[in-house]
């Protein structure tokens, strides 16, 4: 490992620790929200963009805390496949890194104090229960990415909790909408998981890690995939026909060509650093769905 080669003079290290190709995972669920909430024409930008802020810095923190961890515990090694790690490539200490970490959960936190004087104090809860959500990720007695239950914190946490408190925070109540729409992008973060698991299968079993690749298989790791997808899709229909939201929700679907070429490209990519297109691409399309979805909120509010 490469500890001592510290870089100084430049900012860059930070953003690669960040992960910002992850991001989308943490933005989108909001940006639903907002839709959502512009929907029930209660939309406030005051509120939105500090839930904006508590998604971002939250999952940064979290990317910070699994740098310095899978670090610390040996799990990144010279053969890894997916994109480089800064603690373990030398380019922050250790230290640094966790810093780092505390820092983006401390400006979430001062987002979190605004919004609870807005929303009231059950946002205090929900703000820690996500950072400490983050944390039971990568480290504690039984970390979430080693037990079979990261899958389970990302459809929960991607999904549900950031879409309904978002909502909450904006419009102080919480309509149907909002859990359908958590459900959806919930799903859709999963996916990213899914190919971050897919591709580093064997250094997941070499760590001891538990996921469906690891104990069922590739294949097993694609039909989950695809089974995210299905529940994504079927949401919009749900919408309409359960909730009877205006048609306009449907212009989610103008995203399933995309959501399908990217299912069976990852079919045909083999095992390897191939993947992290693929990994890059189901970030992207999580933003694309939930973009356009919003956009459908905001034409059943304008124009229905």
């Amino acid at each position: 490992m490469k500890e001592n080669l510290i870089v100084t003079n430049s900012f860059q290290p930070w953003i690669l620790g960040a992960r910002p190709k992850t991001l989308p995972a943490a933005i989108s669920p909001i940006l639903i929200g907002i839709g959502i909430a512009v929907y029930y024409n209660s939309f406030r930008l005051a509120p939105a963009l500090a839930a904006l802020v508590c998604a971002i810095f939250i999952q940064i923190g979290t990317n910070y805390v699994n740098d310095v961890v899978d670090y610390l515990n040996g799990h990144d090694q010279t053969d890894r496949l997916g994109p480089l790690r800064v603690t373990q490539a030398g380019l922050l200490s250790s230290k640094q890194v966790i810093f780092g970490a505390v820092a983006s959960f401390g400006v979430a936190i001062i987002a979190g104090l605004y919004l609870a004087t807005v929303a009231g104090w059950i946002v205090l809860i929900i703000g820690a229960a996500c950072i400490l959500a983050g944390l039971a990720y990568s480290t504690g007695p039984a970390p979430l990415i080693n037990n079979g239950l990261a899958d389970l914190f990302v459809l929960v946490f991607f999904g549900f909790v950031a879409v309904v408190s978002t909502v909450f925070v904006i419009t102080a109540f919480i309509p149907p909408e909002s859990w359908l729409g958590g459900l959806a992008a919930g799903a859709l973060s999963v996916n990213i998981l899914v190919v971050n698991n897919i591709r580093d299968v064997v250094s997941d079993k070499r760590a001891g890690r538990k996921n469906i690749p690891v104990l069922y298989g590739r294949r097993a790791g694609e039909k989950e995939y695809l089974v995210m997808l299905a529940i994504a899709y079927l949401v919009p229909l749900a919408m309409f026909f359960i909730l009877h939201l205006q048609p306009w929700v449907l212009v989610t679907y103008l995203t399933l060509p995309v959501a399908i070429k990217n299912f069976r490209e990852l079919k045909r990519t083999p095992d390897g650093k191939l993947l992290n297109l693929q990994l890059a691409k189901t970030a992207q399309m999580v933003f694309v769905y939930s973009a356009v979805m919003t956009g459908g909120f905001l034409l059943g509010r304008f124009l229905g």
